[in-house]
């Protein structure tokens, strides 16, 4: 694997360890060039996803997507990097899980609901705001009053 810092080829393994309930895993290596050490994770590939958006457009699944709505509504809160990727991968690994090749883009949004509502009330509020387009203010308070109770 070709070194991030250098471009040097040759890199070399001296630590790996399974992750994400032992479906990925996670090395340490080191450039024999430059000495910097990085990691990098082998997952094994799986048959391409479709989500189906609410206009029954068809796009790929794009994990990146998932992490950046993941991350607009954690903007500015308590809540670290480490935590944003254990809630994608466990939001995917749900995914994958019901054995689909369509999955409706509101499935996605539902499964992120659920677990982000648990990491962080203003997060949860955020991405509900979006996901469930809120038209007015009433709407918006309807959902924080399910949250408060």
């Amino acid at each position: 694997m070709k070194c991030p810092f250098c471009g040097y080829e040759n890199t070399r393994v001296v630590d790996s360890r399974p992750v994400d309930e032992n479906t990925a895993i996670r090395r340490r290596r080191m450039c024999d060039e430059c000495g910097k050490r990085f990691t990098s994770y082998e997952k094994a590939e799986t048959i391409p996803l479709i989500v189906v958006k609410k206009d029954q457009n068809r796009e790929q699944y794009d994990r990146n997507k998932l992490e950046a709505g993941i991350l607009r509504a954690c903007h500015k809160r308590p809540i670290s990097a480490q935590q944003i990727s254990e809630m994608v991968d466990t939001v995917e690994n749900e995914i994958y899980n019901e054995n689909l090749k369509e999955i409706p883009s509101e499935r996605i949004g539902e499964i992120v609901m659920e677990r982000i509502k648990d990491l962080d009330p203003v997060a949860y509020v955020r991405f509900a705001s979006v996901y469930r387009e809120f038209k007015d203010v009433n709407t918006f308070m309807d959902e924080l009053k399910k949250f408060i109770q």
